[in-house]
């Protein structure tokens, strides 16, 4: 039997890059580097120029801002001036019939007369209520109209003497008033309620 042939222990020896490929790996690292920089490059220029716009904005949201502030400031102000100006208009209206007032309160009780006094305040109240009224005041409540419970207050009943007169206005006890179409209170009165003929009535 022949002796069987030993296998070499040596390892062939890994290969050597040549001098082209280490140039051309050198290359394509220098390359890749290049192009990451400008990719950074670019999103650096790109925050810059969103940081740019987004103060831009901001400055612009504060100037806004500021602006509506003194708007705002501005109408309640001229607001309550204006509201202020009307009243102190109403109020110089009003004046002339607080002098006639003034002028009957000074009538001589010995020697006026009841008629005289009577004349005097009609004439104060005529004047003042046609003053306020120009302000936009307005009375409610009338007798024989239709009862209401928006606009009037039910005080108390009286029979109506035909069945057309049920639930009208019978008689007024303090009238009512509304202020530039708002009620301001409302008139107090007496309603006629009509009952038929056998009828036992409430109770």
């Amino acid at each position: 039997m022949n002796p069987r042939k030993k296998r070499s222990g040596r390892k062939s020896a890994p290969k050597t890059p040549s001098v082209e490929e280490n140039d051309s790996s050198v290359g394509a690292a220098a390359e890749g580097e290049a192009e990451v920089e400008v990719e950074v490059a670019a999103v650096v220029d790109a925050g810059e120029e969103l940081q740019s716009k987004f103060d831009e904005l901001q400055d612009r949201y504060l100037r806004i801002a500021a602006e509506y502030e003194n708007f705002r400031k501005r109408t309640a102000r001229e607001r309550v001036e204006m509201w202020q100006r009307a009243q102190a208009e109403v109020v110089s209206n009003i004046l002339d019939a607080l002098d006639d007032f003034e002028r009957v309160l000074q009538l001589d009780s010995a020697s006026a007369s009841a008629e005289d006094v009577i004349k005097g305040v009609e004439l104060v109240e005529r004047k003042l209520l046609r003053e306020l009224e120009s302000a936009g005041l307005e009375r409610v409540g009338r007798v024989g109209e239709a009862f209401d419970p928006k606009h009037h207050e039910a005080i108390g009943s009286l029979p109506a003497e035909t069945e057309e007169e049920d639930h009208t206005v019978g008689a007024i006890l303090q009238s009512g008033y509304k202020f530039g179409g708002a009620l301001i209170r409302p008139a107090r009165v007496q309603v006629l309620m009509w009952q038929n003929e056998g009828s036992q009535g409430p109770g």
